[in-house]
């Protein structure tokens, strides 16, 4: 019977050595390590039932110490692999969150850039507005002077008004143009 408890005591570590002399990715080698500690808690199960067994009370208490001593360090080792599983799982939280804050502060640089070009483009109409009024004041009392018929100054207030219609349909079409990119990138 005694004999029994060696080998199984050899087994355990030799089992769990094995997980960790083949390296490979971290998921891995920590589900090897994992399977490798339950099997270790089942063998302490199995050789706490074997070392009761033997009829000589020295060896009886010997191989109990043995067998408690590779519980506890069974157990030392599970206490810190869920101490792992639970700090490599934070760690992918947290760079998760990461990610998704570089991602909202890519998506508001541009909406600023976006924001920027709206109001340039803006500016810029509101420029060339006023450039047309003053060249439409020109435009007037220069014929004015020619002394143009009013039917002539009336087509040119209603082309004046048609110009407009387009000026402001352009105004919102731009800012539905935006709002789209602004929805799309969103």
């Amino acid at each position: 019977m005694s004999s029994s408890l060696p080998s199984s005591t050899s087994l355990a570590f030799s089992s769990s050595s094995s997980s960790s002399s083949s390296l490979g990715s971290s998921p891995d080698v920590s589900e090897a390590v994992k399977s490798d500690i339950t099997e270790i808690i089942s063998l302490c199960s199995n050789m706490d039932r074997l070392w009761r067994s033997i009829p000589a009370m020295s060896q009886r208490d010997l191989w109990k110490r043995k067998v408690e001593q590779v519980a506890e360090e069974a157990d030392a080792l599970k206490d810190s692999l869920d101490k792992y599983f639970l700090r490599n799982q934070r760690r992918i939280i947290f760079d998760d969150e990461a990610q998704a804050m570089q991602s909202v502060q890519s998506s508001s640089r541009m909406l600023d850039e976006a924001y920027a070009t709206g109001v340039a483009v803006l500016s810029k109409y509101s420029e060339q507005r006023d450039h047309l009024k003053g060249a439409q004041r020109k435009a007037l009392d220069v014929l004015n002077r020619s002394g143009l018929s009013n039917s002539v100054l009336r087509l040119i207030e209603k082309s004046n008004r048609i110009g407009r219609w387009i000026k402001y349909t352009g105004m919102i079409v731009t800012v539905m143009m935006i709002i789209m990119f602004w929805r799309w990138t969103s």
